[in-house]
């Protein structure tokens, strides 16, 4: 054989193997075959991926399964970058030859790693055979293969087989396209570990909100109500956005799937915005309030338009006005830190943790930086940093308000103290004159103001007593009744004020006759007077009333005309009899008071029940 032709043979043998793994795809692609038994190759995949963007109007675009791509379709090699697009409405296409080079049949997963793709459509074509899946959150969350948050595709071949596998991807936002090929062993242990990473996440999520919470009903604080209001909020938005609020919370709801991200996002921001106008205490009118209210309302009517626009919109609306929101906060709380307000410090870290860490997962999610899954566990490390770091700031300004309490305290006792000590004399000085204007007051509510006698008060308080005393003792006890005869013709011809003259004059009269120390004068009525006379028998008290009467009786009285007014008494006695009580002691006096009137007055008439005695004083010509 010559030496040109042996060197032909051998380089055919050595081609053998490449041709033995290449399709027509892949030689469309110009990309390289993968052999899935290699793991090494595996976490390579990114090298043998081929891709191609289809924008509006092209025929790639319009092509709704492989078989209809143009032929001449230029494929674009990945060449180890993960595929990651802003926002475009192309179609993209994705390529990958795959071989099973093993020596038995094995089975594995095409993992894409985002969630939030609208529509994603994988065909496996064999020597004879095409399977065609379609999924997509614009999808019921059962038409997934499998029952996971992210896609998983899985791909079986047999010993030497080999595929072409094709995916179609739209979204109307951004769009990630993380892909892997990994193993069932390999699938397992990855979702055990970000299931303890996530359940950690959000459990503690769940145990700040409801702590907070608590905390609201205990103390009544708002903005611990806020805070877990935030914390709730922030954690919707999460899920969603890593596709668990799909998978758990409405998977046959897709409309709403999509939808809930934006309505999160902006429930979110209005949280913080809360959170922070409490936190912090702006006060109204300010220009830092003024913008929090602006913001406020902004938030409410993106919540609102969320439900009518599209999501490429209302997504692109609401992270805006979620970092405006997030970037004012910070601002704000450096001026108030600047201003001396303490837990501003703490409020100012977390803030900057997550303005950092929002604006990075946010460049993420909108395809300007690669590597979503990455992102997404760096935002939930600034998450969980700016919730510690808010919760310690809600203690230290819980321990300032606490301090102030204190030292308000502290200081009004010292004052009220030396406010105590000062007034003490003027207390003491303030208590006698009050025990002496409590004296006075007693002795005006039982003396009358006009004759300076104990009034009919008086009377009823202490009759019982003699009356009690009396029977005790077992001495006598008189009570006369004494009232001035036609006195109403006095007050009728001088005036009222001759008749005030008069009763004096009486009632002066009265305290000359009664002399003993425990006997008592009283005016109970207008012209009525009391005379109670303890330790006294009848005959006794008919001597007093008889010299009373004949006292007042030869005393004139002068009129405002000149003239001498004689005035008369009239009196009825009674004496205490056994078993007998003050009531009826009384009415006996005034019965017996009542007969002097009708007997001619100027005279005294005992008790019906004692002896019958009567005695009339001596008349002198006078003007009654």
């Amino acid at each position: 054989m010559p030496r040109s032709a042996r060197l032909i043979a051998l380089f055919s043998l050595w081609l053998l193997p490449a041709l033995a793994l290449a399709d027509s795809g892949s030689a469309q692609s110009g990309c390289a075959t993968l052999d899935a038994s290699n793991p090494n190759a595996r976490a390579a995949l990114m090298q043998y991926i081929c891709y191609h963007s289809a924008p509006p109007g092209t025929p790639s675009h319009d092509a709704s399964e492989p078989g209809q791509l143009p032929a001449d379709m230029d494929w674009t090699p990945a060449n180890g970058r993960d595929l990651v697009f802003s926002h475009t409405r192309s179609i993209y296409w994705v390529h990958l030859h795959i071989a099973n080079l093993g020596s038995e049949r094995a089975a594995w997963y095409l993992k894409l790693g985002y969630p939030l793709l609208d529509e994603v459509t994988l065909w496996q074509e064999g020597d004879d055979t095409t399977e065609r899946l379609v999924t997509g959150d614009q999808r019921p969350f059962s038409d997934r293969p499998v029952d996971y948050r992210h896609f998983l595709f899985p791909v079986t071949l047999d010993a030497g087989e080999t595929r072409s596998l094709t995916l179609r991807v739209h979204s109307n936002g951004a769009l990630n396209v993380p892909l892997s090929l990994e193993t069932a062993e390999e699938v397992i242990a990855d979702s055990n570990h970000l299931t303890l990473t996530h359940g950690l996440f959000y459990g503690a999520l769940l145990v700040f909100a409801v702590f907070n919470l608590l905390l609201f009903f205990s103390a009544g604080t708002t903005y611990y109500f806020y805070n877990a209001f935030y914390l709730a909020a922030l954690g919707l938005f999460l899920f969603a956005m890593g596709g668990f609020a799909n998978q758990y919370f409405w998977p046959d709801s897709p409309g709403f799937a999509n939808m809930s991200i934006p309505l999160s996002l902006a429930l979110c921001a209005l949280a913080m915005l809360m959170f922070g106008r409490s936190f912090l205490e702006v006060e109204r009118g300010t220009v830092s309030a003024k913008i929090l209210s602006g913001e406020a309302w902004l938030c409410i009517g993106l919540l609102v338009l969320s439900v009518v626009l599209p999501y490429n919109k209302s997504i692109l609306l609401n992270t805006t006005l979620a970092l405006a929101v997030i970037a004012s906060l910070f601002v704000i709380a450096a001026v108030r830190w600047r201003q001396g307000y303490q837990p501003a410090t703490w409020y100012l870290l977390a803030w900057l943790i997550m303005l950092v860490g929002g604006l990075i997962y946010a460049m993420a999610a909108f395809g300007y930086l690669t590597d979503f899954l990455a992102r997404e566990a760096m935002m939930q490390v600034a998450v969980g940093g700016q919730v510690i770091l808010l919760n310690y700031a809600m203690v230290q300004r819980w321990r300032l308000l606490n301090q102030k309490l204190l030292d308000v305290e502290h200081n009004a006792r010292t004052e009220l103290e030396f406010k105590v000590h000062e007034r003490t004399a003027q207390l003491r000085n303030t208590m006698r004159e009050l025990e002496k204007a409590n004296r006075k007051l007693s002795s005006l509510s039982l003396n009358d103001a006009l004759t300076g006698l104990h009034n009919r008060r008086y009377l009823d308080n202490i009759l019982p007593e003699l009356c009690g005393e009396a029977r005790r003792s077992g001495q006598p006890l008189a009570l006369a009744l004494v009232d001035a005869d036609h006195f109403k013709s006095i007050n009728d011809t001088w005036g009222h004020g001759f008749g005030d003259t008069c009763l004096q004059f009486i009632a002066e009269v009265l305290t000359r006759h009664v002399k003993r120390p425990r006997d008592v004068a009283i005016r109970f009525g207008g012209e009525e007077f009391a005379l109670l006379l303890p330790g006294t028998d009848a005959a006794g008290a008919l001597k007093v009333c008889i010299a009373l009467l004949e006292d007042l009786a030869e005393t004139p009285i002068p009129a405002p005309d000149g003239s001498d007014v004689r005035i008369t008494l009239s009196a009825g006695i009674a004496t205490l009899e056994s078993g007998e009580d003050q009531g009826h002691l009384f009415d006996r006096a005034d019965q017996a008071l009542y007969r002097a009137k009708h007997a001619g007055r100027n005279r005294v008439m005992m008790s019906g029940t004692d002896q019958e005695q009567s005695a009339q004083a001596p008349r002198h010509s006078s003007t009654n």
